[in-house]
């Protein structure tokens, strides 16, 4: 089965799902790609510059595999030679629809926002099979749907959500959690104070001011920790990251983007406790990644999270808005010793998120799809 994978914006989380999946498929997969930089343009000509590319490899596939970044109407519009009756698939790593925008944009504020969110919804309509990484973040897309459209002023059409949700289905983000085996410490370093991380994107949506205002108070009343504050930064750093590292001085023993992979892996072993204090989360590959390691979370008990952690452990792991997250916080770090057999249970639940185990899933579901009538979406099984 040869499948063209579609990417407009490849880049950090999507170019790894893009390749790793192409890497463990039992199928042919087809890359066209992107770079990921200027994504408002890519959401506008990706399509243009991609269906050059498709037309130009000359191959019709069985399946056009493409992500949320990608127009998909304009690409199949302009690529009918080779796509005509291709079934396709459209996956939502996130959409512009609950997407919360930083204050220092100036589309929302001029109405021009509104239009990322409808490419979302009119290449949502035109797929066959509409694809989330989370359930939430599917119900949530979808929940959203008939109020965004009535902000139109007629001809809007609210039947389509109902159309959109009978071929909407959820297949969690693959992840290369082996990968990080390798650097599997022999035995955890004992230091007797706690590491703290941060590996997230340095952006607004990740709401970075609470995680450094509850190690501001810690500081200040001496409890003692060390913190590694990784991830990606990109052109607009909320300025926080600057204050954070005057402020905590000697504690912050790791600072900024590993450009090894290494050295990632190894901080993400070495550390304790991830706070994790995010305004939006569609999935959290990051988040998934330290548990995987064994880092002992702090998890809002909203957005995808909670699709992240056992029943038993709920209690242990997510804090409700309302709820401090510097008591929660200051008693982990108190009682860090504590946290080791907790750490290894989120191991093995997060390891349903490996490769190895949803590739199959992924082909399974694409194959389905294939022999399927038209109209009708196959379930998918997750084991």
């Amino acid at each position: 089965m040869h499948i063209a994978l579609v990417e407009p914006y490849c880049t950090g989380s999507h170019a790894a799902w893009a390749t790793e999946y192409a890497a463990h498929s039992s199928h042919d997969v087809e890359l066209f790609t992107l770079a990921g930089r200027n994504w408002k343009w890519r959401m506008h000509g990706g399509a243009v510059a991609l269906a050059g590319r498709f037309l130009a490899a000359g191959k019709r596939p069985d399946l056009i595999l493409a992500t949320d970044m990608l127009d998909l109407t304009t690409f199949l519009a302009l690529t009918r030679p080779l796509s005509d009756r291709c079934r396709s698939a459209i996956y939502f790593h996130e959409n512009q629809l609950t997407y919360p925008w930083s204050p220092g944009d100036p589309d929302p504020g001029e109405q021009r926002d509104l239009h990322y969110a409808f490419i979302n919804y009119v290449s949502a309509l035109c797929a066959d099979a509409v694809l989330f990484n989370s359930r939430y973040h599917m119900d949530s897309f979808l929940g959203e749907l008939p109020a965004f459209l009535k902000r139109f002023p007629d001809a809007v059409e609210l039947s389509t959500v109902e159309r959109i949700a009978a071929k909407s289905r959820v297949l969690p983000l693959g992840l290369d959690l082996r990968k990080f085996e390798p650097f599997r410490p022999q035995e955890r370093a004992e230091t007797g104070v706690p590491l703290l991380l941060w590996n997230h994107r340095w952006e607004y949506d990740k709401a970075p001011e609470p995680f450094f205002e509850a190690l501001y108070r810690l500081a200040d009343e001496g409890v003692e920790f060390r913190v590694a504050v990784l991830g990606e930064s990109f052109g607009r750093v909320p300025p926080v990251f600057k204050q954070a590292r005057e402020r905590l001085g000697a504690r912050v023993v790791g600072w900024g983007y590993q450009k090894s992979f290494a050295e990632y892996a190894e901080w993400l072993w070495r550390a304790d406790i991830l706070p994790v204090t995010s305004r939006q989360e569609f999935f959290g590959a990051s988040v998934v990644q330290a548990l995987y390691c064994g880092c002992r979370a702090l998890l809002p008990d909203r957005l995808a999270y909670p699709e992240h952690v056992p029943d038993g452990l709920t209690s242990a792991v997510l804090y409700r808005d309302g709820e401090s997250l510097l008591d929660r916080l200051r008693g982990l770090l108190q009682g860090a010793q504590h946290g080791a057999q907790h750490g290894a249970r989120l191991d093995r639940h997060v390891a349903c998120y490996d490769w190895e185990r949803l590739a199959p899933v992924y082909d399974d579901f694409f194959s389905g799809l294939i022999g399927s009538e038209e109209g009708e979406v196959p379930e998918i099984a997750l084991v």
